[in-house]
């Protein structure tokens, strides 16, 4: 129950990237020359949304082969500087609290009486893929997790959508499937071939909230060979620009979580 219950919070709260953008393979009119990648992408920055703060509720559901959970949770973000989230278990039962800022990574859940304080590396080591406050960042509001113009990339015309699926001949492949109209995600992969392993983040949907286009709803697919792991993160309400505070302490008591 331990084990489980931490990864579960991880998971939810730190995984990252990406869907396989449909299974569908690209169609033969595919483009991809850097001049269309690049402007692509500075489309896809432009349509980040704007705000300072946020405050939202959301409901998160967790699915494996062995287990099924669900919990609520109480986010709040001062944009590229702090995300706090406040779990419940069926709404009512305090369960776990998680501060993050760029540089330091704090962790608590009550049931088992753990800690977590360090930073993005150990987090890292321990989920195994590498993670940093932006990505995290990222992947709550909709937008593209890895920083576009750090690598090149080739855009594919699909079905779904304006696919950008990465050049560089990597272990590692990433791929991100754009809305064509307001080039918002709407589906993002990272894909170890070798290892059989994948991670998909998809936005079935984006509302309108105050004028902003905000995911309404988050799929998470973790795919470890003939293991998979499917979360599901529903923002309920959603506020921005309203005065907001990041309470945390870590009760006396606690075991660290110490991370190898």
């Amino acid at each position: 129950m331990k084990r489980q219950l931490v990864k579960y919070i991880g998971i939810i709260f730190f995984t990252l990237a990406v869907i396989a953008c449909g299974s569908k393979k690209a169609v033969t009119r595919s483009i991809e020359s850097d001049a269309d990648a690049a402007t692509l992408i500075k489309k896809h920055n432009a349509s980040e949304v704007d705000f300072k703060t946020l405050e939202a509720r959301l409901r998160g559901s967790y699915v494996t082969e062995e287990e099924q959970q669900s919990i609520s949770v109480s986010m709040r973000m001062e944009k590229d500087k702090v995300i706090w989230l406040s779990a419940k278990l069926a709404g009512i039962i305090p369960l776990a609290k998680v501060k993050i800022t760029p540089n330091r990574v704090q962790y608590y859940e009550k049931i088992n009486g753990t800690y977590f304080d360090g930073d993005f590396s150990l987090l890292s080591k321990w989920l195994g893929t590498d993670l940093d406050f932006k990505k995290v960042q990222n992947l709550l509001i909709g937008q593209a997790i890895y920083n576009l113009n750090a690598e090149p990339y080739k855009v594919e015309n699909t079905d779904q959508g304006v696919r950008l699926a990465s050049k560089n001949n990597s272990e590692v492949a990433k791929f991100i499937l754009l809305n064509p109209v307001n080039f918002r995600v709407k589906a993002q992969q990272l894909v170890r071939e070798k290892e059989n392993q994948s991670v998909t983040v998809s936005y079935p949907e984006y509302e309108d909230f105050e004028g902003k286009q905000f995911p309404k709803e988050i799929n998470i697919a973790v795919n470890e060979k003939a293991k998979n792991t499917n979360i599901t993160i529903s923002y309920r309400s959603l506020s921005f620009n309203e005065p907001v505070s990041f309470p945390f302490e870590i009760p006396s008591g606690y075991d660290e979580m110490i991370i190898e």
